[in-house]
């Protein structure tokens, strides 16, 4: 037992010297605000604790580095007057006002050895950070506008991006929601979606609906839109072809065969007995027992009805401003509809569960054509969705 307090103790004494050398480490090396987190961490749990002074003393020494170095770097910034730095000085007059927040639960701290408190010079930085903050809105504005006045795709992006931090910085900033739609809208690549039949057969407006549903791709995507319809709101920078370009489809087939079954089947059994009419026994004591076979026949009539149906075409990309072909994708199915139905005649002895089974069903009409098309259109979709995801625009 007090082999087991002696290592429990010796653990906490070799825990706390880790932290302050972590901590008098990260300080020696200009890393204050991780010196001022290791010594507020320790100390939120047992200020007082003797172990712990160590703590509060680099606490002192990094608070007053860390608030030095931030307000000459501060004060270079605002000297050199490149707008670019606004955000740079926003953040550290918010590191400064952090770090007296991380340090303003534990005061007062004592430094028993010393016999006096931790000084810590605290100011009020509301009004610098505020006044900051104005500065960096106003830059991520301007440079917002700037980038939006190249009209480029990609610089509406850009300017989308910095118009949703100020968004995040300054609510209700002056036109910002106007500018953050506009950018959005010019900033989205407008995709339309066509299908183009090469073939002589007419594609039901079911499969073409079901295969223009681009909601159900799973192609969600901030900078595109997928229009299935030509809008006149919309200048289209890409378009989308399902071309068909084959539909084969077979002959209605039906094929009938003549399957003979034959088998012994068990017609009755009985056990063996003597004149005296006792069961006979074998050499183990068992009855002797006596099966008489049969052999019955009997023809299963099988009939299958059979009809494919074989599409081929490809997906096309197209830059509709440089009107050129981009990449061109294989597309291609095949539904086959098959029943399969039987009739019996003989003993049904013969029949197993499967011809039961067949027995259950009849004729069906063949599909049609369109029905079969309309068929495919699952497996089509679940051909063409991985080509859309694997193939993004930009």
């Amino acid at each position: 037992m007090k082999k087991s307090i002696l290592l429990i103790f010796s653990f906490l004494i070799l825990t706390a010297c880790s932290s302050v050398k972590r901590g008098q480490q990260a300080l020696n090396k200009g890393n204050y605000t991780e010196a001022i987190a290791i010594a507020v961490e320790k100390l939120q749990k047992d200020k007082d604790k003797k172990a712990n002074q160590e703590h509060i003393l680099i606490l002192e020494d990094a608070f007053k580095k860390h608030t030095e170095a931030t307000k000459k770097r501060i004060s270079f910034l605002k000297k050199a007057g490149n707008p670019t730095s606004s955000r740079e000085i926003y953040r550290l007059y918010q590191g400064l006002q952090q770090v007296q927040q991380q340090i303003s639960p534990l005061l007062p701290l004592n430094l028993y050895s010393k016999n006096r408190e931790a000084k810590f010079k605290f100011a009020d930085y509301s009004e610098d950070i505020i006044a900051a903050r104005n500065d960096y809105a106003d830059f991520l504005y301007e440079e917002s506008r700037g980038l939006m006045q190249k009209n480029d795709k990609m610089a509406f992006r850009q300017a989308h991006q910095k118009l949703s931090e100020l968004d995040r910085l300054y609510p209700n900033y002056k036109d910002t929601e106007q500018l953050l739609e506009k950018s959005h809208f010019y900033g989205t690549d407008f995709v339309f979606v066509e299908l183009k039949n090469e073939t002589p057969l007419v594609i039901p407006q079911r499969l073409e609906q079901e295969l223009l549903d681009f909601n159900t791709y799973g192609l969600d995507d901030f900078w595109t839109e997928y229009h299935a319809s030509m809008s006149s709101d919309h200048k289209y920078d890409f378009a989308v072809n399902l071309n068909f370009r084959e539909i084969v489809v077979s002959p209605e087939r039906v094929l009938e065969r003549e399957i003979p079954l034959e088998a012994e089947v068990l017609e009755s059994s009985y056990y063996k007995k003597d004149r005296k009419g006792e069961f006979v026994l074998d050499s183990l004591g068992n009855k002797i027992k006596i099966e008489n076979f049969k052999t019955v026949k009997g023809v299963l009539y099988k009939t299958i009805q059979t009809k494919t149906l074989a599409l081929q075409g490809e997906v096309d990309y197209i830059d509709l401003h440089q009107d050129r072909l981009l990449n061109s994708y294989p597309l291609g199915t095949e539904f086959i509809f098959e029943n399969v139905f039987a009739s019996f005649k003989g003993d049904e002895r013969l029949l197993n569960k499967e011809d039961k089974l067949l027995l259950q069903n009849r004729f069906v009409p063949f599909p049609t054509t369109e029905q079969m098309l309309v068929d495919a259109s699952e497996e089509l979709k679940g051909r063409l969705g991985p080509i859309l995801k694997r193939n993004r625009l930009r």
